[in-house]
């Protein structure tokens, strides 16, 4: 049986869930004290006493973006049972993340790495460890295929998810930059010709 939450902690989740999209989509350094305050209704005060400074609320914001993203595509990916068709969830997802409203501000690593590579040492690292999560699950993916011989039995699971990651972030920051999904559906397309050539 799941534990209740006590109050403060039912407190951090909410302010964490109101601020989240705030730091995704202004960032670190764009989120002011009063967007916080906004967001929340609370005060400057209410919410430092639950979470020590700006960068607690901003770590924990990240955790949550990046856990409901890698829920959303992995719920998608256990509904398939055929290793290829797991591959193939990303770029259905991502062709058309610009109109799924929980991918609209863009990938949490993507935004939280290209803005804190040099100036925020602790979301870079979280940045970091999201992105070596992310390359160890594809590569148990494309592992589960080729022991299950439905991915060629020569392929290098290394190099398939660092290809899939580069491709997706690449077609993602120009579909966020442009605002339109022309290039990103090109390179989604071209990612499912990459993934269906690994088939047995």
């Amino acid at each position: 049986m799941k534990e209740l939450q006590t109050k403060g902690e039912r407190t951090r989740q909410f302010i964490i869930e109101k601020t989240a999209p705030i730091f995704n989509v202004k960032g670190y350094a764009g989120t002011y004290v009063s967007d916080l305050t906004e967001a929340t209704g609370f005060t400057k005060g209410a919410i430092y006493c639950n979470f020590e400074n700006k960068d607690e609320v901003a770590l924990a914001a990240f955790d949550y973006n990046f856990g409901r993203v890698t829920e959303y595509i992995a719920a998608r990916i256990r509904a398939q049972q055929h290793s290829i068709d797991r591959l193939l969830v990303y770029p259905k997802v991502y062709r058309d993340f610009l109109k799924i409203p929980l991918l609209q501000p863009g990938c949490p690593i993507l935004n939280t790495s290209t803005e804190a590579d040099d100036t925020h040492p602790h979301l870079k690292a979280k940045a970091a460890d999201a992105l070596q999560f992310w390359k160890k699950a594809i590569e148990n993916q494309v592992k589960r295929g080729i022991e299950r011989k439905e991915i060629k039995s020569g392929t290098n699971p290394t190099e398939v998810a660092v290809l899939i990651m580069s491709i997706i972030e690449g077609a993602v920051m120009q579909a966020k930059v442009t605002n339109r999904s022309t290039e990103l559906r090109v390179a989604m397309n071209y990612l499912e010709k990459i993934i269906l050539q690994l088939k047995t």
